[in-house]
């Protein structure tokens, strides 16, 4: 028998309409009103300002560990703007942009890093779900629901988040396979930031692209500039109308940078140059976003230093808040519950130790 050619799409569309040196390409610029532009821009400021001040706080010793967001801000809010609010979102760890904009209070980032669960709860209002932390095991939990959905034939979408390194997990290929046969109304978002903790994306894939995935499964994939809000934008709105048509999923490659350290454990100058980093540094979405909004006649200095006070006080708000409602939170001592039916000896002892220093120093109700 002769060899036959499958014919089989060949080719995956890369979107930008904002570059770095802020040149627009005008027929692909979004019709946006002026104030969701405007919300967007004081969403990524606010989300920067946020994240510069938690390091800080980290650094004081007054929150635990955390993972940056600094660059990240236009692949997840152009990305979760288009949803309703019944629509879900699943995040993974690095979502704190998408999640303010769907109502996160700022506190309780502060006291979920605290190591408090408290401010992992999800408001009753919010489909949302809380962060994961194992790679790319939220994926199969968004496909569910978009499968439930689906199943009660609803019009909601499901949009869920990742990162690059988070393709090299079996739970990302099971999720795009099961979303495309069962066509579910789900859009995964990779946020190719290009390092997967120390592992640079040319050690996780042979692929030119992470969107090309999507063509092995039958569903739609588009590589978008992810540090273009506007091109971000665009995309999802198009892969959002398509799930709640009946379309399917699709998946959207953002490709950005993290211009921090994976979390604040993480020393990322063990691994990557500071000459890449300022290479990403030119291409930061926030200035680019800015000087797009000036010259649109929507912003200017004077209103950018007014929003800057602002936001500075809104997060100082926040951080008082959180420290107030964390002394009104747990014992140390409840460290040791919910985690056994028996609790073991050498938990026992850590128990005891730890209860015999808190009394030695008078500590008596939550945090002394």
């Amino acid at each position: 028998m002769p060899r036959e050619k499958i014919i089989l799409p060949d080719h995956i569309e890369y979107l930008s309409i904002l570059d770095e040196k802020g040149q627009l390409d005008k027929e692909l610029e979004p019709n946006l009103p002026a104030e969701l532009l405007l919300r967007l821009f004081r969403f990524m400021v606010l989300a920067r300002r946020f994240d510069e001040r938690l390091l800080n706080l980290q650094r004081q010793g007054r929150i635990g560990t955390f993972p940056p967001i600094k660059g990240q801000e236009a692949a997840q809010l152009g990305a979760v703007a288009p949803l309703q609010p019944t629509d879900w979102m699943v995040p993974a760890f690095r979502e704190a942009a998408a999640e303010f904009w769907r109502g996160r209070p700022l506190s309780s980032v502060i006291v979920y890093n605290n190591g408090f669960n408290e401010g992992g709860r999800i408001a009753d209002d919010r489909n949302d779900f809380p962060i994961s932390v194992p790679v790319g095991s939220q994926i199969l939990h968004a496909v569910g629901i978009g499968w439930a959905i689906k199943y009660r034939q609803k019009k909601d979408v499901v949009m869920t988040f990742f990162g690059d390194g988070a393709t090299s997990e079996g739970d990302f290929h099971e999720g795009l396979n099961f979303a495309a046969v069962f066509q579910a109304p789900v859009v995964f978002v990779c946020q190719n930031n290009q390092w997967a903790i120390s592992v640079p994306l040319a050690k996780q894939t042979r692929s030119k692209t992470l969107a090309q995935k999507a063509l092995a499964y039958g569903m739609p994939g588009i590589r978008v500039d992810g540090n273009d809000i506007l091109a971000v934008y665009s995309a999802a709105r198009e892969a959002v109308a398509r799930a709640r048509g009946g379309g399917g999923p699709t998946l959207i490659e953002c490709v950005t940078y993290r211009l921090e350290m994976h979390t604040t454990a993480d020393d990322p100058k063990k691994y990557r140059s500071e000459e890449e980093v300022e290479q990403w540094s030119q291409r930061d979405p926030l200035p680019r976003f800015q000087k797009y909004l000036i010259g649109k006649g929507l912003l200017s200095e004077e209103k950018v230093a007014a929003q800057e006070a602002e936001i500075a006080a809104e997060i100082q708000t926040a951080i008082e808040a959180a420290e107030v409602q964390m002394q009104k939170l747990g014992e140390p001592l409840d460290m040791f519950a919910h985690a056994y039916a028996a609790m073991p000896p050498y938990l026992k002892v850590q128990k005891e130790e730890l209860a015999r220093e808190l009394a030695d120093r008078g500590e008596e109700g939550p945090h002394g």
